[in-house]
């Protein structure tokens, strides 16, 4: 095997195993050696790794073009991640264009079935290549799955590469996306056409003509999966109806077929919005309700938000898309008093809100109200625990992070079936665990993320990633803004009032309001030193 391969695919293939930034999802990073060793909603670990009593798997996606392959591939691999389970995505395609180079054009039949010789040559080469990469990160990398992201038209290809997989000892799980509804199919070619590498600088027309004729000629081709002897899964029409045939699932198997279950690849926008500040003395066990300015805060980001999306849709339209109408909101609070009055004025005007119980905030246990001087003479073992692993450590009597994100799997499955735009108001311990999970970060960074108040989060999921910007919300209150602090050593202040620490890991700020995005600060300033409420907000 060519040991400078990895580095000659990063190198050249910007969508491959690149670094994330702040504003980029990870799902597709290189594990970091200082990151921590357990995934955010990891419940154990093993000698070798591998969770769930599984082997090693392989799952191979199959279906046509504008199908939702990547997306399903990429949901995927950010869910068993999350869960602790070693995954990654390897897209054909981002061998082609790495193999390539940026200056060499795909011949004008490679993507057709009766291709020239030389462009056979050429598909049998990335192909190589791809594969190679595959059993390296399954037998040298301790890998546990490999999701194989390819068209994979044949049935006698299918079965000849679960042979492949099968001398190599790995299971192998077929994973079809088969739609006959042409309203997910335009959909989905329009954000493929928009986000792929391949359209990059292409007039949009063409790029549509380009990508239609490519779906075209393997039509005729392609043969969906009917094949008795093998395990498969057949997602139909974007999750509208699942078949499968059980050969020999094992647990890990069955789980990816329960979150398929959840799954659908029809594209929708996720906000994070924190809730208002209250007059009253707030804390975990009082659950005070808005105050003035609360109420006034939950307005102003409501007007923030409605006028945000209309501006979206004019955008579209002007530059020539769909002029369909905005899909429905539907908006998504904890039980809490803060968070449920904050959905009123939303409630008040006809949108649907939903309380939910899991995504109440996270529980401080005793040390809720005590100095950082008292909790260092009280609990001086567990303050030390909590400095070397805020994440997983839970102080007496408390929730840890990692707590929280178990807690909440039932949410994150429901966001994953959810199919309107989704705003989310929650405390921010919430929407620090449910960020980690969109945005695919590791374990010791949730807890520093920061969400201020004069600022909404949008979450746009695309084929390769999710995306997040920031939009403002105009003219509010000094007092309120910033983040919770991020470390509870340190006396936890009211609700509303000023923290000093900057945010690391936190979604892009744009230049302006709405638009163009840049990275944040991600320094505390010297001598400040970092702080955490896990109780108020």
């Amino acid at each position: 095997m060519d040991t400078l391969l990895t580095a000659e695919i990063a190198a050249n293939s910007p969508r491959y195993r690149r670094r994330s930034s702040t504003f980029i999802d990870g799902v597709h990073d290189v594990p970091d050696e200082k990151a921590s060793p357990m995934a955010p909603a990891q419940l154990y670990s093993t000698m070798s790794g591998r969770l769930f009593h599984s082997g090693r798997i392989a799952i191979v996606l199959v279906g046509l073009p504008a199908r939702g392959k990547t997306h399903i591939s990429v949901s995927l691999s950010r869910y068993l991640q999350w869960l602790g389970v070693k995954t990654r995505v390897f897209h054909l395609g981002d061998y082609r264009r790495a193999t390539m180079g940026p200056d060499m054009e795909v011949p004008e039949d490679y993507f057709f079935i009766n291709a020239s010789a030389t462009s056979v040559m050429l598909r049998q080469k990335i192909l190589k290549k791809c594969r190679e990469d595959i059993y390296a990160w399954l037998n040298h990398e301790n890998g546990q799955v490999a999701i194989y992201d390819a068209v994979n038209p044949l049935a006698s290809g299918r079965r000849s590469l679960a042979k492949e997989f099968q001398k190599h000892d790995v299971q192998t799980l077929f994973l079809e996306s088969y739609v006959t509804d042409q309203n997910i199919l335009e959909e989905n070619a329009r954000s493929v056409k928009i986000s792929s590498p391949d359209f990059v600088g292409m007039d949009p027309d063409e790029a549509a003509k380009l990508y239609l004729k490519r779906i075209d000629m393997k039509i005729p081709h392609f043969e969906t999966m009917n094949e008795p002897d093998l395990n498969y899964v057949k997602m139909i029409n974007a999750g509208e109806r699942l078949d499968y045939n059980n050969v020999s699932f094992g647990y890990l198997s069955t789980r990816i077929v329960f979150y398929l279950m959840n799954l659908h690849i029809k594209s929708r926008v996720t906000f994070f919005a924190r809730a208002g500040t209250s007059s009253q003395e707030d804390s975990f066990k009082a659950d005070a309700p808005l105050g003035d300015e609360g109420r006034a805060y939950a307005k102003k980001m409501a007007d923030t938000l409605l006028a945000h999306r209309e501006a979206e849709r004019a955008a579209i339209i002007a530059a020539g898309g769909s002029p369909a109408p905005l899909k429905l909101l539907t908006v998504w609070t904890s039980t809490r008093k803060r968070t449920v009055e904050t959905a009123d004025y939303l409630k008040d005007i006809g949108y649907r809100v939903r309380q939910r119980s899991q995504m109440s905030q996270l529980n401080p246990g005793v040390c809720e109200k005590l100095s950082e001087t008292a909790m260092r003479r009280l609990y001086p073992d567990e303050v030390e625990r909590h400095e070397l692993d805020p994440y997983h450590h839970r102080y007496p009597r408390a929730e840890s992070y990692h707590d929280l994100a178990v807690r909440l799997e039932p949410i994150i499955l429901e966001l994953e079936r959810e199919h309107n735009d989704l705003l989310i108001i929650a405390h921010e311990s919430v929407l620090r665990v449910l960020y980690g999970y969109l945005m695919a970060c590791d374990a010791m960074n949730i807890p520093k993320l920061k969400f201020p108040r004069n600022e909404i989060i949008e979450i746009i999921p695309a084929s390769y990633q999710n995306e997040a910007k920031r939009i403002k919300i105009p003219d509010v209150h000094i007092d309120m803004i910033p983040g919770s602090p991020e470390d509870i050593r340190i006396p936890v202040p009211p609700s509303g009032f000023i923290s000093p620490l900057s945010g690391l890991g936190t979604p892009a700020e744009p230049a302006t309001p709405m638009s163009k995005v840049v990275p944040p600060s991600l320094l505390t300033p010297p001598g400040e030193k970092p702080q955490n409420p896990l109780s108020r907000d």
